[in-house]
């Protein structure tokens, strides 16, 4: 049986999270139905000096309260006022440090076949159901109800180990043009080569 990730593994700087995350397993569990989802792709967010992060500056508000947490959490936001968005956090409470997941690969076709229940699409490419977090989480049903729950624990959500990938590549992260200095910071990591990956490095 593949062992769930104890929290002491989120309990560490952002970046080296981000990065060893890659590989590891994301299980979703839903109405009897399991599903397994390799992590390709990750970005790093760590407050509160990161102007691309929620909390930049250590504000705290209602939507950002996990952050400030123990690391081993999710944090679940809507971007657009549609698209949710899977963080895990990292680092020790009060240190706002999160993980977001970018990308992940259906790992089997009960994966492919779970993913196809909640995300409709006319693509016949695969990756196009799951290379993006907006598509992620549709894909795999995730949404405000499963933020700040555990991944340490079987339940609804959680990360098992997987397998440690050959080639890492660190990239920009994606979208944050207005976090000025923080924008060209190489905070982004995914699996080389690996076709669900959201944006590769030009």
């Amino acid at each position: 049986m593949t062992k769930i990730i104890e929290q002491k593994f989120y309990l560490r700087d952002g970046l080296k999270v981000a990065r060893d995350l890659l590989g590891k397993v994301l299980v979703r569990e839903i109405e009897g139905r399991v599903a397994r989802f390799r992590i390709v792709e990750t970005e790093a967010y760590l407050g509160p000096e990161d102007k691309g992060a929620h909390s930049y500056g250590g504000k705290r508000t209602p939507r950002t309260m996990p952050i400030f947490e123990d690391g081993g959490i999710t944090y679940v936001y809507l971007i657009y006022g549609m698209y949710n968005c899977l963080n895990i956090i990292a680092n020790y409470k009060d240190i706002p440090h999160c993980v977001l997941i970018r990308a992940v690969e259906p790992l089997d076709e009960e994966a492919l076949a779970f993913c196809r229940t909640y995300r409709h699409i006319k693509s016949k490419k695969v990756q196009d159901l799951t290379n993006g977090p907006g598509k992620l989480c549709q894909a795999l049903h995730i949404d405000k109800t499963l933020n700040a729950l555990p991944v340490t624990k079987k339940g609804q959500l959680y990360v098992e180990e997987g397998d440690t990938p050959l080639n890492i590549v660190r990239d920009k992260r994606i979208n944050i043009d207005y976090a000025e200095e923080y924008r060209d910071k190489e905070w982004r990591f995914y699996i080389e080569g690996n076709k669900f990956v959201s944006v590769f490095k030009k």
